[in-house]
């Protein structure tokens, strides 16, 4: 398969994420639609944030490629391929698989606490209170 757009898989990238989106043993005919296809509809999509109608006619049809993105999604495929594809980094760069600590900075959780307006707004005083 060509790579046609900059979100497409390469050959050596479909190589690693084909055995995460193959499907399992189910009854019923064979699936004809081009796996490899929705993938890099699903990732053109989530790249520019077109609608699902307005995908390119070089991908798989849209109603397809929703359906696809809609079922990974509630079964957990895309976590399942996250965990993957985090652990294979992590034992590539010679660590754990799965990480025994991890760190959270004090400053960046107090500021998350409170947010948007709020955080903009300043309080105004009561005509009662300002003497007024």
């Amino acid at each position: 398969m060509s790579i046609k757009y900059a979100t497409d898989l390469t050959d050596e990238q479909w190589t690693i994420l084909e055995p995460h989106v193959a499907v399992k043993k189910r009854r019923g005919p064979k699936s004809r639609v081009d796996k490899r296809g929705v993938v890099n509809a699903i990732f053109y999509r989530l790249r520019t944030g077109c609608q699902w109608r307005l995908l390119p006619k070089d991908y798989p049809n849209w109603e397809k490629v929703s359906g696809y993105w809609q079922r990974w999604s509630r079964n957990g495929r895309w976590e399942e391929i996250n965990t993957a594809l985090r652990e294979a980094v992590r034992v590539k760069a010679g660590k754990n698989a799965v990480p025994t600590a991890a760190i959270i900075d004090s400053q960046s959780a107090k500021t998350a606490q409170k947010g948007g307006r709020a955080v903009m707004t300043q309080t105004r005083k009561s005509k009662v209170a300002s003497g007024m």
